[in-house]
């Protein structure tokens, strides 16, 4: 299918800063008083399970079917509090010692109750069992809360996670401090409160917090941070971000030279596509996520050096990451929440 493909922006207006602040100190304060644990320990005692080629509805009308799915549990397909949009996996971190998705959440009740922020779920395609864990701010004091942003996507380099922060830019959290509760204290706490109180670390019942250590903030307003992926295809590997534009094709992509040490993107490019949910480039090529609504496929827009061609998707796709000779993404709706993968 022919249409129009990638071409060359201006990337400034996607120039961080580092802004690190009190970030670091209060992670350390808070991992010198909790014990961490490594992604394998968390998937060894994960306390959810996946369910292969599981709520198929997700896939709509989408023929050939994904190469491999698998939903999540009945509980977390079914809620209206948490919708999932960031996806990343072992193979973007180099480091990993499991195969693992990783995907983020932000909170979105339909009550009006107290923030609860962000969190990531490591999940393993082998087992199929997953594990939440929120992602905090911790202060300088040893106390942390919430972060209440979108965190329409999330990439893994090495030991940092990156988290979209629409208007700010990317927030950093270090996986050497997956604070395990249980290496503190004998309960989760108060499932109602976080941070330190009482003599007890609380986390709305989460076994798992990740503190932010650092932050790559938008030097001038203007640029959105909507998704976030790696490309491990280029050298030196790639940081990809990019802009959700509702109802225009004016979204643009940037990419940075991994390790993250300039905020400086490499090279910005214009995406002649409404409704990019993820971006991710790999082999040269571009694998754009195009969504649709709740009840109408998404499609995968691939561009090959501007031979553009436009491939079947299931309904509510979002961020994308690379493992395995696939691309894959992960579903928003009700009932329909798949980590997904189609050959690239």
């Amino acid at each position: 299918m022919a249409s129009k493909g990638m071409v060359p922006a201006d990337k400034a207006p996607f120039t961080l800063r580092r802004a690190t602040g009190t970030l670091a100190e209060g992670a350390a304060k808070l991992a010198a008083d909790i014990g961490a644990a490594a992604v394998e320990a968390v998937l060894a005692q994960a306390n959810r399970k996946a369910v292969r080629r599981g709520a198929a509805g997700a896939l709509g009308t989408m023929q050939p079917r994904p190469a491999d799915w698998y939903a999540f549990d009945e509980k977390d397909n079914d809620t209206t509090d948490w919708y999932p949009q960031g996806l990343t996996c072992g193979e973007d971190s180099g480091s990993a010692g499991v195969p693992v998705f990783v995907a983020s959440w932000y909170f979105k009740p339909e009550a009006p109750v107290p923030e609860r922020g962000i969190r990531v779920t490591f999940m393993s395609p082998v087992t199929l069992r997953y594990q939440h864990a929120l992602l905090v701010e911790a202060k300088p004091d040893g106390s942390y809360g919430p972060i209440n942003i979108h965190a329409g996507g999330v990439a893994w380099y090495g030991d940092q996670l990156y988290v979209a922060d629409t208007t700010r830019g990317l927030r950093v959290f270090d996986l050497n401090h997956i604070l395990d509760l249980r290496t503190a204290q004998n309960d989760l706490g108060d499932a109602a409160r976080i941070g330190r109180a009482g003599g007890k670390f609380h986390a709305f019942g989460y076994r798992y917090v990740i503190p932010q250590t650092d932050f790559w903030r938008v030097v001038s307003q203007g640029a959105h941070f909507s998704f976030v992926a790696v490309d491990r295809s280029t050298t030196p590997h790639a940081l990809v971000s990019g802009e959700y534009v509702e109802d225009a094709p004016t979204g643009k992509v940037a990419r940075w030279d991994l390790p993250l040490t300039d905020g400086v993107p490499r090279d910005a490019f214009a995406m002649p596509h409404a409704k990019i949910q993820g971006a991710v480039s790999s082999g040269g090529k571009w694998y754009l996520s195009q969504a649709a609504d709740a009840r109408t496929n998404g499609k995968l827009i691939v561009d090959a050096g501007g031979t553009v061609t436009v491939r079947p998707f299931p309904i509510g796709p979002e961020d994308l990451t690379v493992s395995g000779g696939r691309v894959w993404s992960v579903t928003e709706f009700r009932n329909r929440r798949v980590i997904f993968g189609v050959p690239l």
